[in-house]
């Protein structure tokens, strides 16, 4: 026989595979445990071992009931018996597996698991069985079908696996590191590293990971973070086997003699309580194996390789009457395993044969074992065979039974139309690296998947969403399903359609028909579009931001104030954040705390959406506090968790910081008190509300104390005792914040629970008191409570759709009391009139927050989720942009703006609305802040200015900047044209129908700005002509219609005149605040993409200027052939060029239309114009002989520019 496939610690025992199987009996062992037990002398077949009529099963006391071969001559490596099914699972040496049904042991399944190593462990699933092999972890079926093969590293060798729950597996071996693999997605999300390497066994209680290792060690492991958190050193050799049961662990190995490794009789017995070890216990074999088998008592099985068995308590004696023996065939038992119900126990031999020893004559594997799948037999047909090549072959030959039924296969038309299913997307790799020619793309194979193969799967499983996110798919209008979660329809995320015009023909009053501005969602990271909002509706928080301008480059402080310009400017047209989240992509702490999502993570919704804006908060806070700090060399930034000192330096300090005094006592009497501050706090919620299903009542205000002045237990560093120590850990305030900002953190089934019972006892208790109060007065039935709230009813009560999951306050009251100390409640209308106003009771430390602003994250499957906000908007606001002055809360939904009933701003269905961030501000906070907007930007942005290039300054320039004496005025005319090139491709997709339907556009980035004068001496003299360095990626510089080639936006090679777009911007900024109007052709698009809102009395478009209704746009070029005799745009476009022309079709349109007197004149010239672009097909003639119109006799009077 071979042995090179097995253990080489095989070897010895091979003679012994040969042998006559007689049974052996120790000699010290009583030799009625046979019990009429007969071996065949002659060999061992293939069949079960049968056990004869009478043999005798004692109840309650282990006998052999069935020996079975599994592989002859091939030693077991592993058994285990099926959690799910009455089966056991035995895998070989040789990688092969075997499957048994029953206590019969009858062969279910056999098949081959690996080529050439052996099986090191085995573990049941409910779909199939997973085997380990060296370096191989291979799902099976339970008839042998692959579901799925990993490869691992051909380095690695791995001996144990555990699976943490049904989806997650750890597997570990002799390396140092142990991985964490995704059966869902089958790829390895973690990888941890040990200390200790050699982790062979791995086990797992509600407490700890319990690692062992090949050293004799035993690691305890946090459950969250794999931490050791413990450590036995059990023996000084090596470890055999250990198990864990209630506070008891017991471990059994080998231990260092001066001959080498000798079986150590004493078995290691450990108190999980107190983490120490308890006296040994002594037993009379060599342990090899032993498990827990706790029925009436926590008894062990502790069993030699010789076959010996003993029971014994794991904290009393051993006694040698416990002892039974297996009768192995070969030599050495190599593997023992418990069922589940512990009615049975497995040993495997070294030649191949399984023992089932069983406590009943008809044990059962589980307690509860679902129905096991039995192949059905062949049937074999005994009717003729039919030739269907004989076209005269009757069809009756075969016997149909006479039925007046409908038969199966007689489907009906709507189920038997044809249903091709939609195609899977293609990987976003594929489309990154995308080289196209024509309409064809070519890119190179990214090698992740087999050549033409694609698994078909529509919706991937996303592993960072907690169990309560996963919420069903929103039903829009079907009745028929009640159980399922309605998100209502102006929750659901808004997506715009696009046309080939784009934007232009997209109906945005649709979803706003407020004078607010909403944000486009197209853009990437755009998910934070709600926090913009609710920043810019705080009053001293949008009048501050536009006051600040510094040098810096990428300042997220200077770009939010010039979007909240825009935002002031819009009357209900949507703005978009381009230039602020440009700024924001280059910051590298918001790509360190993973801010920046990847444009297909943003798409399908893989990203916790909660969790983002919650650190997109705090890092928000903390990067306008420092770009706003009055100091030479801004503060680095602390990381989401730390805090920042001399928060009295910037206005956004003012605002939101709260100053605390932190207290560390450590148990040797020690006490350190250092102060710091904080821009934001965490919600931290009661220990009960993991497991508390009783309905204890907690107040908003009582969970927020608990944040607020935050004591807790933990190491940390004792100066006296000069290491780490337990200590107390305490918070207190100083000195409260006038915005109070709360990150809710409910990230998990945990806290979701905890607010959805806290919202059905506040319900509970809203109910009894408005009916206490309404018994008083007068009997009403419950459904004529909707009627009490309406101004005819006899008390201004709430609704019960208005009280329904409702914890949150409107207002909180908080108190600084002199000993340090802090109390907060709950505030209402009613608390007003009973203790007066709050402005009053300020000057005792007594201040009133009001609620301003929720954002919530709303669970929706079909779309991935999104973020929204309610934002009370204030009276200044509606002030500016209705003239009426009242408060009102509003739902903004980026481009959706709706205004809602203020109590649905706190109401959150768990199921699929669930609060992210609280604002809170004080009582007339207003008042407190000097709320001037000052514009900073200054006359001197247009003076000349040097350039990033360094070549730029060799050669001579393109502009003329403008002198003092040449400042614009209101109402002066500029000439305006911009290029742009492509930092993403257009997304689109071809319909059936062969129409195309765009997903996403491009992404275009500004590249060159050009400025004329539009009169005075220097007229058509450009004073701006900058093109605008980039640090994107530029997939298409669009030379053919920008003019820019590759290298003009570099600054190293560049001879163009570089700025930033920050310099440029400023310019634009300052002639739109000085009332100039531009003039220029496709302004709209221009402007859209510098990110900049213009009112529309200083645009003036030429492009809508010679536009006839529900007629074509026609392009600069024709209208300078046709009335200006210009070639144009002959190989490139000039923005130079075009704003001079575009100045010039204005004073032509000036003169056609005698200043705007005449439109019945220039409608016939517009009429002349399309009849002769239809007839040129729009193209201007190539050939010089042609001229243009212009010089026909009806233009003889009109004089060139």
């Amino acid at each position: 026989m071979n042995f090179e496939g097995l253990d080489p610690g095989l070897a010895e025992y091979a003679p012994a595979m040969h042998s006559a199987l007689d049974p052996v009996l120790d000699a010290h062992l009583n030799p009625s445990l046979l019990q009429n037990v007969e071996l065949d002398p002659e060999g061992v077949a293939l069949e079960a071992l049968p056990v004869q009529e009478s043999v005798h099963i004692m109840e309650g006391v282990y006998s052999e009931l069935h020996s079975v071969v599994a592989e002859v001559g091939v030693p077991v490596s592993v058994s285990h018996f099926d959690l799910h099914e009455e089966m056991l699972w035995v895998g070989s040496h040789g990688g092969h597996a075997t499957s048994f049904f029953g206590p019969a042991l009858e062969r279910y399944s056999s098949f081959q698991v690996n080529g050439s190593d052996d099986i090191r462990q085995i573990q049941s699933l409910e779909n199939g069985i997973l085997f380990l092999t060296k370096n191989n972890l291979k799902y099976m079926a339970r008839g042998g079908l692959i579901i799925f093969d990993y490869l691992l590293d051909e380095n690695e060798d791995m001996h144990s696996l555990l699976l943490t729950d049904s989806s997650t597996l750890l597997v570990g071996g002799l390396q140092n590191h142990i991985l964490e693999i995704d059966l869902n997605t089958v790829q390895e999300t973690q990888k941890y590293t040990v200390e200790t390497p050699g982790v062979t066994i791995m086990r797992q209680t509600n407490r700890f990971f319990f690692c062992g290792h090949t050293s004799g060690k035993v690691s305890l492991r946090d459950l969250r973070t794999f931490k050791v958190e413990h450590e036995f050193d059990a023996f000084s050799g090596s470890l055999s086997d250990f198990d864990v049961h209630g506070n008891l662990l017991a471990a059994c190995g080998f231990s260092s003699r001066l001959t080498g490794l000798a079986c150590d009789r004493f078995l290691k017995v450990y108190d999980l309580r107190m983490m120490r070890a308890i006296t040994p216990l002594q037993v009379h074999v060599d342990p090899a194996f032993l498990r827990f088998i706790p029925t009436y008592t926590s008894r062990l099985a502790i069993i030699s390789q010789s076959g010996q068995c003993q029971f014994c308590e794991p904290t009393g004696l051993a006694n040698p009457a416990d002892i039974f023996h297996v009768n192995p065939v070969g030599p050495l038992l190599m593997t023992f395993d418990v069922s589940a119900s512990k009615q049975a126990l497995a040993f495997g031999d070294s030649e191949g044969c399984v023992h089932l020893w069983t406590d009943s004559p008809e044990p059962s594997f589980n307690p509860y074992s679902r129905e096991t799948e039995f192949a059905l037999p062949c049937l074999v047909d005994s009717l003729p065979p039919l030739d269907w090549s004989q076209d005269l072959l009757p069809l009756s030959l075969i016997p149909v039974p006479l039925t007046t039924d409908t038969l199966l296969s007689d489907w009906p038309a709507a189920n038997s139309a044809p249903a091709p299913r939609r195609a899977p997307p293609v990987d976003a790799e594929i489309l990154r690296t995308m080289k196209k020619v024509g309409f064809i793309g070519y890119a190179p194979n990214p090698r992740t998947r087999l050549r033409n193969q694609i698994p078909y799967r529509l919706k991937e499983s996303d592993s960072e969403f907690d169990s309560f996110s996963q919420v069903t798919e929103s039903p829009v209008g079907r009745e028929e399903e009640p159980h399922l979660h309605m998100v209502s329809k102006k929750y659901r995320k808004v997506t715009i359609k696009y046309s080939k015009l784009g934007l232009e023909d997209f109906d945005f009053k649709h979803y706003n028909k407020t004078l607010f501005a909403g944000l486009e969602p197209h853009i990437p990271n755009a998910y934070c579009n709600c926090m913009i909002q609710v920043l810019y509706f705080l009053e001293p928080v949008r009048c501050l931001i536009q006051n600040h301008l510094c040098q810096k480059e990428f300042c997220l402080a200077c770009e939010l104030g010039f979007l909240f310009h825009m935002l002031d400017l819009s009357r209900g047209d949507p703005c978009q954040g381009n230039n602020f989240l440009r700024a924001f992509r280059t910051i590298p702490e918001a790509s360190a705390l993973g801010l920046i999502l990847a444009d297909s993570d943003e798409a399908s919704g893989k990203g916790n959406l909660a969790r983002l804006i919650q650190r997109w908060n705090r890092f928000i806070l903390t990067q306008l506090h420092q770009d706003m700090q009055e100091l030479e060399v801004p503060q680095a930034y602390r990381g989401a968790g730390g805090s920042f000192c001399s928060s009295g330096d910037s206005v956004i300090g003012q605002l939101f910081s709260c100053e605390m005094e932190n207290c560390s006592l450590c148990r040797c009497g020690s006490e350190t008190v250092r102060a710091s501050s904080t821009l934001l706090f965490t919600l931290s919620y009661p220990d009960g509300s993991n497991g508390d299903k009783t309905g204890k009542n907690y107040d908003f205000a009582q969970v927020l104390k608990r944040s607020i002045c935050l004591d807790q237990n933990t190491q940390a560093w004792c100066d006296n005792c000069e290491k780490y120590q337990p200590t107390i850990q305490t918070r207190n305030i100083r000195h409260l914040p006038d915005i109070l900002v709360i990150n809710c953190e409910v990230n998990s089934s945990k806290e979701a629970d905890f607010w959805r019972m806290q919202a059905e006892v506040a319900f509970k208790m809203a109910v009894k008191k408005h009916s206490g109060e309404i018994s008083k007065n007068k009997e009403f039935a419950l459904a004529d409570w909707k009627e009490l709230g309406s101004p005819e009813g006899v008390l201004v009560c709430p609704s019960i759709e208005e009280l329904k999951n409702v914890w949150l306050p409107f207002s909180i009251r908080m108190k600084m009391t002199k000993n340090k100390g802090l109390d907060v409640c709950n505030w209402t209308d009613g608390d007003e009139m009973q203790w007066g106003p709050a402005r009053a009771e300020e000057e005792h430390g007594v201040y009133v927050y009001d609620l301003m602003a929720t954002v919530v994250h709303i669970l929706d499957s079909r779309t991935g989720g999104s973020l929204v906000a309610h934002i009370k908007v204030g009276e200044t606001y509606h002030q500016r942009k209705e003239g009426v002055t009242h408060q009102q809360w509003y739902l903004f939904n980026d481009f959706l703006i709706e205004p809602i009933d203020k109590h649905e701003a706190v109401q959150f269905d768990m199921n699929w609305k669930v609060p992210a961030i609280l604002y809170y501000v004080k009582r007339n906070l207003n008042s407190r802040y000097n709320l001037n907007i000052k514009n900073p930007i200054e006359a001197s942005v247009l003076l000349a200015e040097a350039s990033l290039a360094r070549k730029q300054r060799k050669t001579h320039t393109t502009f003329i900047p403008l002198m003092l004496n040449e400042m614009p005025q209101i109402g002066d005319l500029v000439g305006l044209d911009a290029e742009f090139v492509t930092l993403n491709e257009e997304e689109a997709e071809l319909r059936s129908d062969g129409t195309k339907s765009t997903i996403k556009p491009s992404q275009m980035s500004v590249a060159r700005i050009t400025c004329v004068r539009g009169q005075g001496p220097n007229e058509g003299i450009p004073f701006i002509d900058d093109y605008i360095s980039t640090q994107e990626q530029v997939v298409d510089y669009l030379t053919q219609y920008s003019g820019i080639k590759p290298g003009d936006l570099d600054a190293k090679i560049s001879s163009k005149h570089l700025t930033t777009l920050k310099s440029t911007y400023l310019k634009l900024r300052f002639l739109i605040d000085i009332g100039v109007k531009f003039v220029g052709h496709g302004l709209q698009k221009d402007f859209r993409v510098i990110n900049l809102m213009v009112p529309k009395d200083q645009v003036l478009d030429t492009v809508y200027l010679f536009h006839m209704p529900r007629k074509r746009m026609i392009s600069l070029r024709f209208l300078a052939w046709y009335f200006l005799d210009l070639k144009i745009q002959g190989e490139t476009h000039d923005s130079i060029e075009d704003a001079r022309t575009a100045l010039q079709l204005y004073r032509k349109y000036l003169e056609l239309s005698k200043n705007g007197t005449e439109p019945e004149s220039f409608h016939k010239v517009l009429k002349g114009l399309y009849e002769k672009g239809r007839k040129m097909d729009w193209k201007v003639p190539e050939p010089e002989g042609q001229t243009s119109p212009k010089n026909a006799a009806v233009f003889s009077s009109v004089l060139a520019l």
